[in-house]
Formats: C-alpha cells, sequence, structure tokens
C-alpha cells in the first residue's frame, strides 16, 4: 500500500515536471511546487494565496509572481480576474472547451470563489452569443449557500 502511493507520488511528479518542460519552460523546484499546488487547489488562487503557501519552501513572492505569469503565458494556468482586482490562477484543463474557461462563482458576501466546471452554455446560447463575439469567461455572482 505505502509502495502505491509513493509510486502515485513519483508518477505525479513526473508528470507535472514533463508539462513544465512541455511547454517550453524550465521545470525549477518553484515551478513544480507551483504547478501541484494548483493542481490540488478546488478554485481559482490569487498571487497572495499561492505565495503563502509556498512561502514555506522558501518560494519568494517575486518568484512566484514571475512563475504564475509564465506559465500563464506558456498555455498551462489561465489567469482570470474576476471582479475584484486580483489575478487568480488555475490550471488549464483538458475538459475546458475550445472557448477557454468554466463558469466561476463568487459570492458577493465573503468573496468566496467556487470553480463551476459541469456549466456549460447551450449551442443555442454560444450561436446567440457570437453576434457579440466570443465568449471567453463566464462569471456569476450570487450568495454562496453558507451566506444564504
Amino acid at each position: 500500500m505505502k509502495q502505491q502511493k509513493t509510486e502515485k507520488l513519483s508518477n505525479e511528479f513526473e508528470a507535472i515536471k514533463q508539462a513544465i518542460r512541455d511547454a517550453g519552460l524550465r521545470a525549477t523546484p518553484a515551478r513544480i511546487a507551483t504547478l501541484k499546488l494548483l493542481h490540488g487547489a478546488s478554485s481559482p488562487l490569487t498571487h497572495a494565496e499561492v505565495s503563502e503557501e509556498l512561502h514555506d519552501l522558501g518560494v519568494d513572492k517575486a518568484t512566484v509572481f514571475r512563475n504564475l505569469n509564465d506559465m500563464a503565458t506558456a498555455g498551462l494556468l489561465r489567469r482570470t480576474e474576476l471582479g475584484d482586482r486580483a489575478w487568480r490562477f488555475e490550471l488549464v484543463s483538458d475538459a475546458d472547451d475550445e472557448h477557454g474557461a468554466h463558469p466561476h462563482f463568487v459570492c458577493v458576501d465573503c468573496g468566496t470563489v467556487s470553480c463551476m466546471d459541469q456549466i456549460k452554455l447551450t449551442a443555442g446560447s454560444m450561436r446567440l452569443s457570437k453576434e457579440f463575439g466570443d465568449v471567453t469567461e463566464i462569471l456569476l455572482r450570487g450568495h454562496c449557500k453558507d451566506c444564504s
């Protein structure tokens, strides 16, 4: 059992390193740690949140900032601004459609951000939205279950 867990972690580590290399970047310890953190996150994280999580590993804020932006430029991460003037970063998923990001829900009371991976525009909505342009993000605001 312990050996299986160790092998799984080793495979995950190698997959993360390879994804970084495939994107044309060096697989530095800071980039690997950043991608691993975002892989385990349930919602997009801000620069400050990533910096706080990686601080104990000796990764400084400037390095986190550069790595987040480099990996976003390389297509590994998506950078989204959800109306609060803070960039949030999340992994680009194979499940994301050709139009990019999945919808997000932001609580107007507590500021919690939730990914809504399963919600997609209908074919009719996509067709009608083409009259205005290409939909790249969908943002829903409201009161989360905790604040309702």
